[in-house]
């Protein structure tokens, strides 16, 4: 069957004159399946469109019996037109009604149609609807027919995700384009935040779908993917890509697909039917993702992931859009939505007016949580196809205390979490009245509770919390907000107005904490296959003395006349601890020598995060002055699981007996040692986690600014002695290798303990 009408192109320039002449949207739609039908000598063309109640209603068609528009509905997975709406893939048959699927609707008069072909119409890789021709005659559509069926639906996608079919739906069955629609992810950080949506990674706007010149569309096509393969390339032949690996395997896969010649043969039919060199990238990219969202094989996923990646890659080539636009410029209540992000972009935002945070991936223990967690920003991960769920400027509700987004939520919706949000700075003001209350459990058991810190923003939560000063402050924050390399003088004039602000509270220093997941902008990139087993915090520092120990002397003249307490990070034998210590007495000679003043006091210490120190605490305790446990790292390393890897980071509890024993055992040791000693992971942030950590004798925990009103209640209300009696037991016990948040959630019940 031959186009009557001069082919996709011709099409696709009548579709355009359409769509922008003044007419209801009804006339728009029967002019288009007419269009359709005429173009591709069709006796049938329909188009079904996808409810809110996730069924698809006829809307216009050309062929069946008019009376059926509006009439016909059928559900998601019914027939031959929910089979590729539900599949998200065309279906070509020759005759229909032998099919299955096929599902008679005597309103619609198609019975006298055997061959049929349907196309899912996508947007973003959701479903939007079901474009479909008929004809009487047995045959099979040919791929050309496909193609131009293919190209058409992409007009439709953008007219009903217009919302301008809205109009001509029942009320409560309104397209689901734009309909309210709630996702459930995991809990990143708690909160509640209502705003608008901006996308992390903006999509690229395409402005032009029809091409004017084809040859110049095919040679755009060619030099973009030309340099695609060219940039690929080059990033193989750098010296910092190992010779082996995963990284190094991950770009291989890279240039595999990009020089894959089937992605490319699909690239330049699309650029044949008559779409621009971008459009067509568009529409192949809509295809793998839809085909992503509904694959459940996780290798397939990965390469549809990375297919999707560089469509994205050519799309910015072809439009000159090389880089996401400048994030500075911010809408009022904005909402981020990622595929995923480091914490380094999260720091990128202007905290004023973020609100809160969507992603695709990211676990309640990556890092980027724990700096959302550090601002108070609400943020929810593991939510499907992220940024593809929304439009920049949407209305959105991030519910990080339930796990819950609400995308264009209902005004009832919308009314109900404005409350929830009220309801919450009411409590808040009721632990605001604990402030300057001494936290002391209910047997006189004293406990201080102190705040993580990172930047200068911070500290005016010292004073609103009533916090007993600063448990860690992590300096490389400074290092990854910067385009740049702090100077000395910058990092002094930070750390003065830390000391400053904090008065005679203590505050301790974590030394740069760089290398995993939070790499410098500005320093060159290390490819490693197990970054968070890699070059490191004090790795790097002992590795690159310069660094660390300029960080040293800006502590150290900013402590002159001062306490001053300096803690190195993933130490995993005493001899890295010595080494650092060793240019702490270095630079103490140099600014004597020098005629600085010194710090009064000096109480350099240690995290306790890589497991091996477990079995040298007690040589370590006899040369720290304190020591600090990393939680997040501890448990990280001690069950071998990626705490970024949503996969595997939720399969063992924190609660867990093996975690808490070692936890056990160094609160003991450091005890019999007379060292302090505190906890600063986000265990402490967690009022359940703060239970067990009192019970087991911490008496000194750093957390959230955001947490410490709500663990303050919990330890206020608590007998630190009967919580030490019901854990021990249950420690102790041979069957104590299971989680025991259970029997923690029913002590705290019993005692009237608010979780």
């Amino acid at each position: 069957m031959r186009s009557a009408s001069g082919g996709p192109r011709v099409l696709l320039r009548r579709l355009r004159e359409t769509m922008a002449e003044q007419v209801s949207a009804q006339e728009r739609l029967d002019k288009i399946v007419v269009l359709i039908a005429a173009n591709m000598v069709a006796e049938v063309c329909s188009v079904y469109v996808l409810r809110i109640d996730n069924t698809l209603e006829l809307y216009a068609t050309e062929g069946l019996n008019r009376e059926a528009v509006h009439h016909t509905v059928l559900s998601a997975h019914e027939g031959l037109v929910g089979l590729v709406a539900s599949e998200a893939t065309p279906l070509n048959l020759n005759d229909a009604q032998s099919h299955p699927a096929f599902s008679f609707r005597p309103e619609t008069g198609e019975e006298i149609y055997h061959s049929f072909l349907g196309v899912p119409i996508l947007r973003a890789g959701n479903t939007l609807g079901v474009l479909v021709v008929q004809n009487r005659a047995k045959r099979t559509y040919v791929e050309e027919e496909l193609e131009a069926l293919q190209t058409t639906a992409m007009v439709l996608a953008e007219l009903i995700a217009s919302g301008e079919l809205s109009a001509l739906a029942q009320p409560g069955l309104e397209p689901a384009a734009r309909h309210s629609m709630q996702k459930v992810g995991a809990i990143l950080s708690e909160g509640i935040a209502l705003g608008h949506v901006v996308l992390h990674e903006p999509r690229v706007v395409i402005k032009d779908y029809i091409a004017e010149d084809l040859p110049k569309e095919i040679k755009r096509l060619d030099t973009a993917l030309a340099k695609l393969r060219a940039d690929l390339d080059r990033m193989l032949e750098r010296g910092d890509v190992a010779e082996g690996g995963e990284h190094r395997e991950v770009l291989e896969a890279y240039r595999m697909f990009a020089n894959d010649q089937g992605w490319s043969h699909k690239l330049h039919e699309a650029v044949a039917t008559g779409l621009t060199a971008e459009a067509a990238v568009e529409r192949v990219q809509s295809d793998t993702r839809a085909r992503m969202l509904r694959s459940t094989d996780p290798y397939l996923r990965d390469r549809l992931h990375d297919l999707e990646d560089l469509g994205y890659r050519l799309m910015r080539q072809l439009v000159g859009q090389d880089h996401a636009p400048s994030r500075e410029q911010l809408p009022d209540n904005a909402i981020v939505i990622a595929r995923a992000m480091g914490p380094a972009a999260l720091l990128d935002y202007d905290r004023k007016r973020l609100r809160g945070i969507v992603l695709e991936e990211g676990t309640a223990n990556s890092h980027v949580s724990i700096v959302a967690r550090a601002l108070g920003i609400p943020a929810v991960g593991e939510v499907p196809n992220a940024p593809g769920i929304a439009d920049p400027g949407d209305a959105i509700i991030v519910d990080g205390t339930s796990g819950s987004i609400y995308v264009r939520p209902s005004q009832e919706i919308e009314a109900a979490f404005a409350e929830r949000v009220r309801f919450r700075a009411r409590r808040q003001a009721q632990y605001l009245a604990l402030r300057d209350r001494p936290c002391v459990t209910k047997d006189g058991q004293k406990v201080e509770l102190m705040i993580n810190a990172g930047l200068a923003i911070d500290l005016p939560h010292i004073e609103d919390t009533g916090s007993a000063g600063i448990g860690l402050f992590r300096t490389e924050l400074q290092f990854m907000v910067g385009q740049s390399l702090p100077r000395t003088s910058d990092q002094l004039a930070l750390y003065r107005t830390v000391l400053d602000a904090a008065g005679t509270k203590p505050v301790t220093f974590r030394t740069l904490d760089i290398g995993g997941d939070k790499a410098l902008p500005y320093m060159e990139a290390v490819i490693e296959e197990n970054p968070a087993l890699g070059w490191r915090a004090i790795r790097l520092g002992l590795d690159r003395p310069g660094l660390l120990r300029g960080q040293i002397r800006a502590l150290l003249r900013a402590g002159g006349g001062r306490a001053l307490r300096i803690m190195f990070p993933m130490i995993s034998e005493v001899a890295e601890f010595d080494a650092a210590k060793a240019l702490v007495e270095r630079e103490l000679t140099y600014l004597r020598q020098h005629g600085h003043t010194l710090p009064e006091r000096i109480d350099i210490g240690t995290m306790v995060e890589v497991p091996a120190l477990l079995y040298q605490l007690d040589e370590l305790l006899k040369k720290v002055d304190f020591i600090s446990v990393g939680s997040n790292d501890l448990f990280q390393f001690l069950f071998a699981v990626d705490r970024g890897n949503a996969k595997v980071s939720e399969r063992f509890d924190t609660m867990s007996a093996p975690i808490l024993r070692a936890l056990r055992d160094i609160a003991r040791k450091s005890h019999a040692a007379q060292k302090s000693l505190s906890l600063c992971g986000e265990m402490a942030s967690k009022p359940i986690g703060a239970l067990a950590l009192i019970a087991m004798g911490y008496r000194s925990l750093s957390l959230s600014a955001t947490a410490l009103g709500p663990v303050k209640a919990m330890v206020i209300d608590l007998d630190a002695k009967k919580a030490e009696a019901m854990l021990g037991p249950l420690l102790d016990a041979p069957s104590g290798s299971v989680s025991i948040r259970q029997k923690l959630t029913e002590f705290a019940e019993a005692e009237g303990l608010a979780l």
